[in-house]
């Protein structure tokens, strides 16, 4: 294989790498890195003679950055209106004071939410929120804030758009909102309980008792406009019908959030420049940015000789198991090191690349999703939910509740693992679910 390489491949292959490590290091802001990253790789690409400049324009997936732009203005248009707080504050009555209840009903809600709209918007809302009830039950929101990250990275698993990385699977391989819903929701239920349970096991020493009355909080949260909400929910309702039919309509996701969105827009009639100023810009140029470093690996013929070697083993019905297994593994691994959205990236061309040797790649896509959704909770890096709750932790002012990368480990690893080994077994023994997309 190592003969087969070419000068090009070599030279794309390092630029990936020196971007990963800017990434990786916080050496630069990992947008800025991206953006560093995609422009070399445009740069040395058209000196080199194997990428353009529209080469790269056409690596970066619309769908994607559109989706999670639409998104991200629907919920900065429910925030105002105290829907999250209202929720939060009423599953925490739900408790009952207690805190192994509490901690289930707030991990299941983020969970829920998360399915919806994507994990990273759900943390940034709940989070501060967690803080705020601990302090007022005077517990330690650290268990809280660590299980709402893990388990709506899991619940956001489930879902075409609750995760970034499935977005970006579902694009490539044109899978349905509900196709993606049929095939990882038994598996997402299977982690989801077993991790929950093991949350409850590993926390066992600060879930105690509160001392504090829950109903105070109750009356301190309210709706504040009603009318805004009812009207933002109802756009929220109409994009959640067309996810799940969008494919009979033949309209992409982003499409059915813009439509939501431009609902949202006609009734509420907010001032638009506070709208577009609460769009995460940050994020989306990160994700543009990592389309065009990945475009110029493909363009170089890197994926597709790496897809070749990776065709030998799928091949088989027999290997093909055993591939799908390995992918999951590995993803998950490597996403607790890096971020999951640089894996997918680079994994997706891979994947597409077999379905011309034959290969049913189907398998594959659902072990890239359960992988990259599970290895996130390994380290607190390993996705950006997972940062907000410890920059949440930090800000809380309770030395208790600071999360400190040792602490995630703790917690994290054994939750990864454990995870992948439920998800290992689904896949094992109904491989004949995940062999159709």
């Amino acid at each position: 294989m190592l003969e087969q390489i070419t000068t090009e491949m070599w030279v794309s292959a390092l630029l990936l790498l020196c971007a990963y490590i800017l990434i990786f290091t916080e050496i630069l802001h990992r947008t800025t890195a991206a953006m560093l990253g995609a422009l070399t790789m445009i740069g040395v690409g058209m000196w080199m003679g194997f990428y353009s400049q529209e080469q790269a324009l056409l690596a970066v997936d619309g769908n994607t950055i559109l989706l999670l732009a639409a998104m991200m203005m629907l919920v900065a248009l429910l925030r105002p209106t105290g829907a999250f707080d209202y929720a939060a504050v009423h599953i925490t009555r739900w408790a009952k004071g207690s805190p192994k209840l509490l901690l289930i009903y707030l991990s299941l809600a983020v969970s829920l939410i998360s399915m919806i709209l994507d994990n990273v918007t759900t943390v940034i809302v709940f989070a501060p929120l967690t803080v705020l009830i601990c302090r007022l039950l005077k517990i330690n929101p650290m268990p809280y804030l660590m299980a709402e990250a893990m388990l709506s990275n899991i619940g956001g698993a489930a879902t075409l758009v609750g995760d970034p990385p499935n977005l970006m699977i579902g694009s490539a391989a044109d899978i349905s909102f509900n196709s993606f819903l049929v095939h990882m929701g038994f598996p997402v239920l299977v982690v989801w309980v077993g991790t929950v349970a093991l949350m409850l096991f590993l926390f066992r020493e600060q879930l105690t008792d509160v001392g504090e009355a829950p109903r105070t909080l109750v009356d301190t949260h309210a709706i504040k406009d009603a009318k805004g909400l009812k009207r933002t929910l109802f756009s929220l309702a109409v994009v959640v019908v067309l996810f799940f039919i969008h494919h009979n309509l033949h309209i992409l996701p982003a499409y059915a959030s813009f439509i939501g969105l431009c609902l949202a827009l006609l009734m509420l009639k907010p001032d638009m420049e506070q709208i577009f100023g609460t769009v995460n810009w940050s994020v989306l140029f990160f994700f543009a940015g990592l389309f065009m470093i990945v475009g110029g690996v493909e363009a170089s013929g890197l994926l597709d000789l790496l897809g070749n070697q990776l065709a030998r083993l799928a091949r088989d019905p027999q290997m093909l198991l055993i591939t799908g297994l390995l992918l999951m593994w590995v993803a998950a691994v490597l996403s607790a090191v890096v971020d999951n959205i640089p894996f997918t990236v680079t994994m997706i061309p891979i994947i597409m690349g077999l379905e011309s040797s034959g290969v049913n790649i189907a398998p594959l896509w659902w072990a890239l999703a359960l992988g990259v959704g599970l290895g996130g909770n390994g380290t607190h890096l390993g996705a950006t939910a997972n940062i907000i709750a410890v920059s949440e932790s930090e800000k809380s002012g309770m030395p208790e509740a600071r999360i400190t990368p040792l602490i995630w480990m703790k917690t994290g690893i054994p939750v990864m693992f454990f995870g992948l080994i439920l998800a290992s077994l689904v896949y094992w023994l109904f491989f004949d679910l995940f062999t159709t997309a």
